[in-house]
């Protein structure tokens, strides 16, 4: 007998698809980051590596940097990726080896499309805000675009609406008929929304998208599930429609896109296909050669770690070992 005769019929939440997995709580972890800023890192883990091109999250603080430096990375480099950072609070001055030196301050979106390479630093200000509370996102770059120019780009202006009880500040891509004027090179979207009051609302969602929603603070909860500042709760693709619940003055990250299906090797600051390919960007990191010199920071570039002793593997988008 075909073990499925016995099961009982599933019946499917509002705005949820036959093919949405479920979702999956992921907590994060705390990771260093420069001398004087700790991130908790919600993407990639074991249970997820990415949602759509999004294949890196980190959010930090709220972070009391009255008395501290703050933000302290030096020049370092990236190959096959966007970053993408947001604030909440603070100020964190960008400088690249394109010459861009451009501070961002909360509300503001700042874009860095790597392509072949690109190095930058990121340091908070020598005169700056007491907090420090914000997020870096990467997006994975499709072929032919990771192998493309380097880029940068700082948006001061963003779209943003109010839908009842919540008001939404559109990042990245297309969202409740607006579009971001951010470059993305993939079906993408990324999405703050901050909770007014206390009524529920209800988003809608593209089908076709696997979705995340990062509480970044305040308390919320989505898809009957209850979660704190510095959680990510995948969503998985499928739905139509997705109800949100926060206390007011939350804030939410919605993350979402159309699963990317290359295989990746994730490793250091390098998004890249194979082996090689990581190894040879390590390599011209080290050499001085290809990703050029950060403007107006006279700082020692990072040096690259030791590769690991056993090959770096491609990975899929659910953490499978491809080739």
């Amino acid at each position: 007998m075909d073990r499925t005769e016995s099961l009982p019929a599933q019946t499917l939440p509002p705005g949820v698809g036959a093919t949405d997995p479920g979702s999956v709580l992921l907590p994060g972890h705390d990771v260093p980051l420069g001398r004087y800023t700790t991130v908790r890192r919600l993407l990639p883990q074991r249970q997820r590596r990415m949602i759509g091109a999004w294949c890196f999250v980190d959010h930090f603080g709220p972070d009391d940097v009255a008395q501290r430096p703050g933000m302290e990375v030096p020049p370092h480099p990236h190959t096959g990726l966007q970053t993408v950072t947001w604030l909440l609070d603070g100020e964190i001055l960008h400088r690249d080896s394109l010459g861009n030196v451009q501070p961002i301050r909360p509300g503001q979106l700042n874009v860095m499309t790597s392509g072949r390479g690109i190095a930058h630093s990121e340091r908070s200000p020598l005169v700056h805000p007491p907090l420090m509370h914000g997020v870096q996102l990467w997006v994975a770059l499709p072929d032919p675009a990771r192998a493309g120019d380097p880029d940068f780009a700082h948006h001061a202006e963003l779209p943003r609406w109010r839908d009842g009880d919540l008001e939404l500040t559109l990042l990245v891509g297309e969202f409740g008929g607006e579009r971001s004027p951010a470059v993305a090179h993939t079906p993408l979207l990324g999405a703050q929304l901050e909770a007014r009051g206390p009524a529920a609302a209800t988003l809608r969602l593209r089908p076709d998208f696997e979705y995340g929603l990062l509480a970044m603070s305040g308390s919320a909860e989505a898809d009957g599930v209850a979660f704190a500042p510095g959680a990510l709760l995948y969503l998985g693709a499928g739905r139509t429609a997705l109800t949100v619940r926060a206390a007011p003055g939350s804030r939410l990250l919605l993350l979402g896109g159309a699963p990317f299906d290359e295989p990746l090797v994730m490793w250091w600051n390098f998004v890249g296909r194979s082996h090689e390919e990581v190894a040879a960007a390590r390599e011209d990191w080290m050499a001085g050669r290809r990703f050029g010199t950060v403007a107006d920071d006279a700082a020692p570039p990072l040096p690259a770690p030791a590769l690991p002793t056993t090959r770096l593997k491609a990975r899929d988008r659910s953490g499978g070992v491809r080739g």
